[in-house]
């Protein structure tokens, strides 16, 4: 059964069309790409799954509910921009997380936090932006939820840091849950994907398995990638 269901999502801003018209289907336990430009639609699904936006027409489902209180119990959402109290230190944030979420597993982020040596005393405000990512993502894996849903997770980051965020987002996901990392760094992320949508101009262009793109098309999906939105 699908945890993520789009039927004919349709968003629009004023006379922009986001997304038009769009039927997604993803099942939990599999790791997918939202794949595509700037400006393809990628953020505006996410935000529609998330509730922070509402459908212009059509009907977005995340486990058969309608976005809504039920809904954000069961996602875990990485915003692609900073959302953290720059006055707080990182053990204020992960109490704050466990007060706010009931599926919030603290051990699991102090367990992450320390392999990376950051001291919970130091205020967000001194720490590098690559740290800042890594917090933030650590933050959003450490919660026991049904769909994670990642937007931009290593756009702002160096290939160093990009290789341990990766690394996160595969061992302390739920087994059972949907990964949703939407991005246009394919190759960087390509080796973790089971599946990958493509999003042109407000529309899937393709959903298909990473190993059915291989096979079928001879090439590794960022090079696909590339060859459907070439200039």
């Amino acid at each position: 059964m699908a945890i993520f269901e789009c039927r004919q999502l349709t968003k629009r801003y004023g006379s922009t069309t986001a997304l038009d018209h769009i039927d997604l289907s993803l099942e939990p336990g599999r790791i997918v790409g939202l794949l595509g430009p700037n400006g393809s639609g990628k953020t505006t699904l996410i935000k529609l799954a998330a509730r922070l936006l509402t459908p212009s027409s059509g009907q977005i489902l995340i486990d058969g509910e309608v976005p809504g209180p039920e809904t954000k119990a069961m996602i875990s959402y990485l915003p692609d921009r900073e959302f953290l109290p720059e006055y707080m230190n990182t053990r204020q944030l992960l109490n704050l997380y466990q007060d706010f979420y009931a599926d919030f597993v603290p051990a699991r982020a102090e367990e992450m936090l320390s392999s990376l040596d950051i001291r919970p005393n130091i205020p967000v405000r001194k720490l590098s932006k690559g740290t800042r990512e890594k917090v933030r993502l650590i933050l959003t894996m450490s919660r026991d939820a049904k769909v994670y849903m990642l937007d931009e997770p290593i756009a702002g980051v160096d290939p160093a840091a990009r290789d341990y965020i990766l690394k996160t987002i595969i061992g302390n996901y739920e087994p059972e849950a949907l990964v949703l990392i939407s991005t246009h760094l394919i190759s960087d992320v390509e080796s973790v994907l089971d599946e990958a949508v493509f999003l042109k101009e407000g529309h899937i262009v393709l959903h298909k398995s990473v190993d059915e793109i291989r096979e079928e098309h001879g090439m590794s999906v960022d090079d696909y990638f590339r060859d459907v939105f070439r200039c």
